[in-house]
């Protein structure tokens, strides 16, 4: 089933899809990736650098949007900007989470005093803008790969690894 995306979103899919040199085959094996930013210059940058690693990349500019392609498309990591219209990041958190509970959010934020929400929130990894390019793909690499257990354990409460990366002023 395919859902209804937007024409860039379609760009940015299909060209993921021509890299991979097979017409859409390696689709499932590639992970998916949802970037949510109210900034199109930000959604942009990302999905290059995300198709530039292989992934399949969507974009939405609000929370509305994010919950729209999530309900039609399986995806396996969100980067999550916290300061959109619409919908505000952590009521987007809230709904993605409760759709999908296994699904492995990112919280990308210029907004400040995030870390003890996003501690007890469940999310995998706040990272703070500007982003470290090198370290979001590291911190992507790294949640992709871990276990049903790990995730649980986070989303309860429990002891798991977090992703902190506060913002690097130069």
């Amino acid at each position: 089933m395919r859902t209804p995306i937007n024409r860039r979103t379609e760009a940015v899919v299909l060209s993921a899809r021509e890299r991979a040199g097979d017409g859409g085959n390696a689709e499932y094996a590639r992970k998916r990736i949802l970037v949510v930013d109210d900034d199109p210059s930000v959604r942009g940058m990302l999905a290059r650098v995300l198709v530039g690693e292989s992934y399949l990349v969507w974009s939405a500019g609000n929370g509305a949007e994010a919950l729209e392609i999530a309900a039609g498309v399986q995806i396996d990591l969100v980067l999550l900007d916290l300061n959109m219209p619409v919908k505000s990041g952590w009521d987007t958190f809230e709904r993605l989470t409760a759709d999908h509970p296994m699904l492995t959010v990112i919280v990308i934020t210029a907004r400040p005093n995030q870390l003890f929400t996003a501690l007890g929130s469940g999310v995998g990894a706040l990272l703070e803008k500007p982003l470290d390019f090198p370290k979001l793909l590291q911190t992507m690499s790294e949640l992709l790969a871990e276990s049903a257990e790990i995730k649980l354990a986070r989303m309860a409460g429990k002891p798991a690894e977090f992703h902190y990366l506060p913002a690097q002023l130069k």
